[in-house]
């Protein structure tokens, strides 16, 4: 894969999209997390990213999973918040009050609705909310499981396996942030219905009130979502999502200290996305974004242009961490057809990848004549090796 790079001076910006050798490029935010990733939701970009992808136990987490897999059984439906299930002795002793763990206090043999269940679950992280819903839509939480995962795969999620459906320690059990950070997207954009109960800032069942596990409800910034978790191998964890003034951004982060550091990294990360970037068009509808090199070609080179507008996210200070690279596989042969796929439009925002654009040719490029296709064969003889 061959890097062709270009400079995009952007006008009225004063910012030049520097094309040089890759060198490293300092973070715009520091955390004590070992892994976080943030992004825009309304764009996908990402704004922020720290060994997102290395493997972590999801802990109590997973529980985004379950309800993603319980919400399109609503969505499809398959499922109503009217459904009753009934809690059996193994949902109540391995996850209800007898476990000494998260749990929504449901009484052995009770018949719950599928809305309490849910919201024992985004509100109370109850274990025995999320057994109560696997036996009762897969008959087995093994079975719900394997649903599970397999839900992952389709939504595009390639790394997260689950075994059960609470997060629980598990062997096998796995994901990783960028993940994690993918789900909670999905929940919000696929299902808006039903994501307003990460909001909730509390339940009451079997007479018992708890608030939402996740602290950031109550920093009064604009948070209403999603999940908190902690396991012995990765520490502290959290997915977090904060809506303000028309921009939304979601983030996940992991390997944290304790309770305390978890809440106050999670807030701080989230403000700095919420602050910190201005959605900016740098070219639009049809407008080229710049050029690759043709062999063979009547001409040397060929136009390109994405399919619509091209918008980044500008920090409001530090642009001058911005940058970006037109890559392709080149120099792309002749015949070149208009709309043909030929490369994309990589942006960085400090040393993150924030967005990546595909780019088409604008034009059609015919076979060139022969003394055309002669010399480009001698330039490559000449100066191919050297990339």
């Amino acid at each position: 894969m061959e890097s062709r790079c270009l400079a995009l001076f952007l006008g009225l910006l004063s910012l030049a999209f520097v094309s040089s050798v890759e060198t490293a490029r300092a973070q715009l935010f520091e955390t004590k997390a070992t892994q976080a990733f943030m992004i825009d939701a309304d764009t996908g970009t990402v704004l922020f990213s720290k060994d997102a992808d290395r493997l972590i136990r999801p802990a109590s987490m997973a529980k985004l999973m379950t309800m993603e897999v319980v919400f399109n059984a609503i969505k499809s439906k398959r499922l109503t918040l009217d459904d009753t299930f009934v809690v059996s002795e193994n949902a109540w002793r391995k996850g209800g009050a007898p476990s000494r763990t998260s749990t929504m206090f449901a009484k052995v043999k009770s018949a719950i609705r599928v809305e309490d269940l849910i919201q024992g679950v985004t509100v109370q992280a109850a274990n025995d909310g999320c057994m109560v819903l696997a036996e009762g839509m897969a008959g087995s939480e093994e079975n719900f499981a394997a649903q599970m995962t397999d839900r992952a795969r389709q939504i595009g999620l390639e790394k997260s396996t689950f075994v059960n459906s609470t997060g629980l320690p598990a062997d096998g059990q796995q994901t990783t942030v960028r993940e994690l950070t993918l789900l909670a997207l999905h929940l919000w954009r696929d299902y808006p219905d039903l994501y307003h109960y990460y909001g909730l800032k509390d339940f009451n069942w079997n007479n018992i009130t708890q608030a939402n596990r996740n602290p950031l409800l109550a920093m009064g910034f604009g948070a209403d979502g999603l999940a908190v978790g902690a396991s012995e191998a990765n520490g502290f964890g959290i997915v977090g999502s904060v809506s303000r003034d028309g921009t939304r951004v979601i983030m996940a982060m992991s390997g944290l200290a304790n309770d305390r550091e978890r809440s106050e990294e999670a807030r701080k990360l989230l403000e700095w996305g919420i602050r910190s970037f201005q959605k900016t068009e740098i070219f639009g509808k049809d407008e080229v974004v710049g050029e690759a090199q043709v062999f063979g070609g009547a001409k040397h080179g060929v136009a390109l242009k994405a399919k619509g507008p091209v918008d980044i996210f500008l920090p409001i200070t530090n642009r001058d961490k911005l940058t970006a690279k037109i890559v392709y596989t080149g120099p792309v042969a002749a015949p070149v057809e208009q709309g043909q796929a030929i490369g994309a439009l990589r942006v960085w925002i400090g040393d993150t990848l924030s967005q990546e654009t595909p780019l088409f040719a604008a034009e059609s490029v015919a076979v060139g004549t022969l003394p055309q296709r002669a010399l480009d064969a001698i330039k490559e003889l000449a100066v191919g090796w050297l990339r």
